[in-house]
This record gives structure tokens, sequence and C-alpha cells, in this order.
């Protein structure tokens, strides 16, 4: 999920960051879903984890606020139910047993609305299963990115930072504001490989792409290259780029 204006890119998503949908396997065993239980995946990007908790038998409903990545998951898994939607007002009330969001939520600047919408869509003695950037994320490629900004002679500002990257502190916090009881909370590394000899730069035009609005591609284009040759040193290693990575997982019950 991101902004209304929809930049996602299903076809690069599938084929040069799958290790995203890879990665939330353990999520899924986390969750550990139930035959006949109801689940909402919430940031469902393509539909590949929402298919594999339906493949353990749950009733899954696949939201993403990206038309683009709703249509190529509707295309991929038609037996599966997608549909556009936003987190902050999904609009469901004591529906789901469970909702699962893995990759998602840091996308979202407003966390309390948020999980106040989550904890709503969840029926009563519901479990919020969810993987997110945590403090820290990919902080190495965004100091430089935001440093080959200034250089270019740009002023950098704090609403150009497209991702919300919380303390597991401050969001166990606002999780129990909303009415979860935290059952679990880890924050941890996980230095990440990127596909081929571009992945720094499919990175940055998949994800970052925010951070550069209203400037012309050849001057993102001169800001991208020298981000890549100044973090080749650190996160470039036998051949391959590598996202420095910081991750919360948490699991909150509505009681």
């Amino acid at each position: 999920m991101k902004s209304a204006k929809d930049s996602w890119n299903a076809n690069l998503y599938d084929a040069k960051h799958s290790f995203i949908s890879n990665y939330g396997n353990d999520l899924i065993e986390l969750l550990a879903p139930k035959e006949g239980e109801k689940v909402l995946d919430l940031g469902c990007g393509t539909g590949d984890l929402a298919n594999r908790i339906f493949a353990d038998g749950a009733d899954v409903v696949g939201v993403d606020q990206s038309e683009n990545m709703v249509g190529q998951a509707i295309s991929k898994y038609p037996e599966i139910k997608f549909t556009v939607g936003d987190a902050i007002c999904l609009g469901y009330k004591d529906e789901f047993d469970a909702v699962f969001s893995n990759a998602t939520l840091h996308w979202i600047k407003q966390p309390e609305e948020a999980l106040s919408s989550i904890y709503r869509s969840l029926k009563t003695n519901g479990r919020f299963v969810a993987e997110f950037g945590g403090k820290g994320n990919v902080q190495m490629i965004t100091d430089e990115i935001i440093l080959q900004y200034t250089e270019a002679g740009l002023e950098f500002k704090a609403e150009n930072f497209p991702w919300y990257f919380p303390s597991i502190g401050e969001y166990a916090s606002l999780m129990e504001k909303a009415g979860f009881r935290v059952t679990f909370a880890q924050h941890f590394d996980r230095l990440t490989p990127l596909d081929g000899e571009n992945g720094m730069k499919n990175w940055i035009e998949m994800f970052g792409s925010r951070i550069f609005e209203g400037l012309n591609e050849k001057l993102i284009g001169t800001i991208v290259s020298r981000v890549e040759t100044n973090l080749k040193n650190t996160l470039y290693k036998d051949g391959i780029w590598l996202a420095d990575y910081k991750r919360i997982r948490v699991i909150g019950l509505k009681e």
C-alpha cells in the first residue's frame, strides 16, 4: 500500500522483488492460520502470501491501496477475493479472525488511525500479526540518498521521506492505545540481498520514487548513480547488492 497516486509497478515487483513475499513465509508460520478462519491480508501486493494463507484452508480477503497490485493479484489468484482499500479506513467491523500484514505498515504515516481500523476489523479474540520496517530500516541507503539530494543543491524536506519506521516501544504503545494486548514484539536486523547487478537502482526505483517527486529523470539518474557509487564499498558484496533492513514483528490480541 502506498499513496493515492499509484506508482507501483506490479510486474517489476514480481520480477525483481519477490524476496518480500519469500521473507513473509515464516510470518505466516507466526500467524498459524487455521482452516475456516477468515483472514484479512492487509497490503496484499500481488497476492502471493494471501495465496499461501488460502492454501492452509483459511478464507482470505486481500486489500491493497494499489490498483496495479490488486489487478495483478486477481489475475494470478482468481479464486481469492482482492479489493482496493486504505488501511486507515478499511470499513470492516468485527469480521476477521486475524489481520495479517507483511511489509506494508511502514508506508502508513497515520499509524494510530491504521491500528484503530485494524482493531475494528477483528472479531473478539482475533489477532493482528505484522512485520514491517522498524527504526533504522534502510538507513544507510536513505542517508546516502538524502546526502546526494542536498549535494545536488536541493532542499530535502521531511515530507519527502515516504516511510514511517518506529521503534518497538513506540509501536507497541500505539497498539495498546488502540486496544490490543501486545503478546509479541521483536526488532531485528535482516541484511537483504537484492536481485541482480542493478539491484540497488531497482530497489530505489521501486520503493523510493516518492523521494524524487518533482525532479526530472536526468537529475534522478545522476543522484541514484552517485548513491550506487558511494554505497558500493559497504552494501555490495560478492556481486550482490544488499539492503540494510531492520524489521519489527508484532502480535496483538483483541480481547
